[in-house]
């Protein structure tokens, strides 16, 4: 190179290449949801739901039955936040819907406000995420190829697993779909319907805590995971499970 020859120069401000700022793009969404998710899980941390109930009953009570489309809109609201960052508290909300509203129409505040949630969080990691891995797991060979493909043979009784099993935390649930590349009809539909058996245990306790502080008692949540609410769980749980486990015994039939 010669004294005349012009070296590169590189500004400092060149604009971000077009693939780092679309990869930087589609991050952001799951990115904000889970800033705002832990620190919703340190400002939550200490607050006792029962307690705020117990407290609060009287005029919760009275807001309610002042301001009914209100209280619904706002409840519904804080639900699908709740759901959607995935923060403490899910289950307390769940109470309180069946406390404020009782089991029939609680229970569908429920189950609609945490599907919204949900759908929401499914959405940001699909956009962060679910895309190019579902691509990285079709385009890939051996054993990851292998459980794509049993995932995708599957996913109506998988998607219903995870929902019915009370061992999956709600945010796994909702994450691996999204990696897998569910779609989005199927996600909000097993959602809906897979967290209704869970929601209906909920919102009936939410519903009887009004008699039970009414009356200056503890309540005793331990009966959500006693045998009797449990099992029936279980039960749908290994139901959902009945074809893939027909679905192996025809392929080794077959073989």
């Amino acid at each position: 190179m010669t004294q005349h020859e012009a070296r590169p120069t590189v500004s400092s401000t060149d604009p971000i290449p077009s693939s780092r700022w679309v990869r930087l793009r589609r991050s952001l969404p799951l990115a904000a949801i889970m800033a705002a998710g832990a620190f919703g899980w340190y400002m939550l941390r200490d607050v006792e739901g029962l307690a705020l109930l117990r407290d609060n009953r009287e005029a919760m009570l009275a807001f309610r039955d002042a301001n009914l489309l209100i209280a619904i809109s706002v409840f519904m609201a804080g639900y699908v936040l709740v759901a959607a960052l995935s923060v403490p508290g899910a289950t307390f909300v769940t109470l309180t819907g069946g406390f404020l509203f009782g089991v029939f129409p609680g229970v569908l505040f429920n189950v609609t406000a945490a599907t919204l949630g949900a759908t929401i969080l499914f959405l940001a990691a699909r956009t962060s995420l679910g895309d190019r891995l579902a691509a990285r797991m079709d385009a890939s060979e051996g054993k990851v190829r292998k459980l794509k493909e049993g995932i995708d043979e599957n996913q109506w009784s998988m998607l219903f697993v995870m929902r019915l099993l009370p061992v999956v935390p709600f945010f796994i649930a909702n994450l691996v779909p999204a990696v897998v590349g569910v779609s989005l009809l199927r996600f909000a539909v097993s959602t809906f319907f897979g967290i209704m058996p869970g929601a209906l245990v909920f919102t009936s306790v939410g519903a009887g805590l009004g008699e039970v502080i009414a009356a200056g008692e503890s309540p005793d949540l331990g009966v959500i995971f006693s045998p009797p609410v449990l099992l029936p769980l279980l039960g749908l749980a290994a139901l959902s499970l009945l074809p893939v486990l027909a679905k192996a015994l025809r392929v080794k039939g077959s073989a």
